[in-house]
């Protein structure tokens, strides 16, 4: 699945900025998704436990996918913007942090509890404040999703 080499972008959020149920390292009760810039696309891996079932046994409910995907995009936002940057992920300098202006997603097929998730990321657009991102969420050869964000940079 996903390689594990590279720093979780996540993790050189500001402290101040890592409190995110989703992604935030500092909150011992959320998902602590850790999202990776491998080459050109950003990844993540995400097994949701039974808690997250949703209507269908076995299935998860469509909010947990639209967080997963809502906090994936973020982070890729904040990782290709390090790159253009030329800031280090994992490095003594934290990331900017991006939030969501606006988040679209598509249920291609029930997305399943219990089994290990690949989320991907690839940056459609980067001009000024504003990331394009499109992303996918599958389960082995299935996709189980698609999403298309527009994140905003917070000012400094």
């Amino acid at each position: 699945m996903a390689s594990t080499a590279a720093p979780a972008i996540q993790d050189s959020y500001p402290d101040a900025f890592a409190h995110c149920f989703g992604c935030g390292r500092l909150n011992p009760q959320g998902h602590q998704l850790k999202s990776r810039l491998v080459g050109d696309e950003v990844v993540a891996e995400f097994t949701a436990p039974d808690k997250y079932t949703g209507g269908v046994p076995g299935k998860a409910y469509g909010g947990l996918v639209a967080s997963l995907l809502d906090c994936h995009g973020t982070a890729s936002a904040a990782g290709y913007a390090a790159r253009a940057d030329g800031v280090e992920i994992g490095g003594s300098k934290p990331l900017s942090r991006f939030v969501t202006a606006s988040l679209k997603v598509d249920f291609k097929a029930p997305t399943p509890v219990g089994t290990p998730l690949l989320v991907r990321a690839r940056l459609r657009s980067l001009e000024g404040r504003k990331a394009w991102i499109d992303m996918t969420l599958s389960a082995g050869d299935s996709v189980c999703a698609t999403g298309e964000m527009l994140a905003i940079r917070l000012p400094d």
